[in-house]
């Protein structure tokens, strides 16, 4: 299978190095010094299993998405638009699909408006990475990845995506609602990515930490009351599944703290702004999302 990976960072890295190393046909778009690294020596991939040098073809050259049968993108959600313009000219006219493994659940709506929900795919990845360094990905302990179709005409090609994921090693799960997945994974990030980002605590520290949890537990309180305003069929008990998941990657930096500590765009609108606009869409108060959400657009206009 053609594969390009869009956006070689922590999860794209991790993903498509498996999948290179596996034998498939795997281009890797990325920019700046991490994209030289990679050209000059490699991507770095160490995980829980080893340590591998991917020699694969790095490019910020779109054109190649031409070739491509599966683009999986990975880049931040503050860039999909801005990416889907210049993925959307070399999109072939033969059988190619996007998977999205971006957070949030409005970065779906994006791409189906600009290519049509029969190209669109969706999958919710579950593991702790980081781009430690340019060129050089990190992974630590265990992880998942649950993938699934928007649109009936999708279930051979989803299960064969399914098949080459897991002939790579990774542990892929298939999915007849990938957006409630999605949004389970929505209801963890909001109750801990934008809090550890204000406080700079890792999840063991907001989980330890009296005041801290309390927080926590009131924005999971007011997400599970959007999403259930919006019709969104959530598990029973969600919340203890929430902070049973936290328990278990207790030294975690967030991925949004990551963000803020190396000074780069944080993905504050889907993580945290999405629950803001919907409670003002459905007049559903949600005051301690919109609290935080306060002090991270502050963070950021502050730089």
């Amino acid at each position: 299978m053609n594969i390009v990976v869009v956006g070689t960072g922590a999860v794209g890295g991790f993903f498509g190095g498996l999948l290179h190393n596996s034998g498939e046909n795997v281009t890797f778009l990325a920019r700046g010094q991490h994209l030289l690294t990679m050209k000059e020596s490699g991507l770095k991939l160490t995980t829980h299993q080893g340590e591998y040098i991917i020699n694969g073809t790095f490019t910020d050259q779109y054109e190649v998405i031409s070739e491509a049968d599966l683009i999986i993108l990975a880049v931040k959600s503050t860039e999909t638009k801005n990416t889907l313009t210049k993925i959307k000219p070399y999109m072939n006219e033969r059988n190619s699909y996007i998977l999205t493994l971006q957070n949030g659940v409005d970065n779906e709506e994006i791409l189906i408006e600009g290519l049509g929900v029969e190209r669109v795919l969706a999958g919710s990845s579950y593991l702790s990475s980081q781009l430690k360094e340019p060129g050089h990905v990190v992974q630590h302990g265990k992880h998942g990845l649950i993938i699934g179709g928007l649109h009936e005409s999708q279930a051979e090609t989803v299960e064969r995506i399914a098949s080459v994921f897991q002939n790579a090693g990774i542990n892929c799960m298939l999915t007849d609602n990938i957006m409630r997945k999605k949004w389970e994974k929505l209801l963890w990030n909001v109750a801990f990515n934008p809090l550890s980002t204000v406080s700079e605590a890792t999840v063991g520290e907001i989980l330890d930490h009296e005041d801290l949890r309390k927080v926590a537990d009131q924005v999971l309180d007011e997400a599970i009351l959007i999403a259930q305003s919006l019709g969104i069929p959530l598990k029973d008990h969600m919340k203890d599944k929430v902070f049973a998941d936290a328990n278990s990657v207790r030294e975690h930096k967030t991925s949004m703290l990551q963000d803020r500590i190396k000074g780069k765009p944080m993905e504050i609108e889907s993580l945290c702004g999405f629950f803001v606009r919907k409670g003002e869409e459905l007049r559903v108060e949600v005051p301690v999302i919109r609290t935080i959400y306060s002090l991270l657009t502050f963070i950021d206009a502050r730089g």
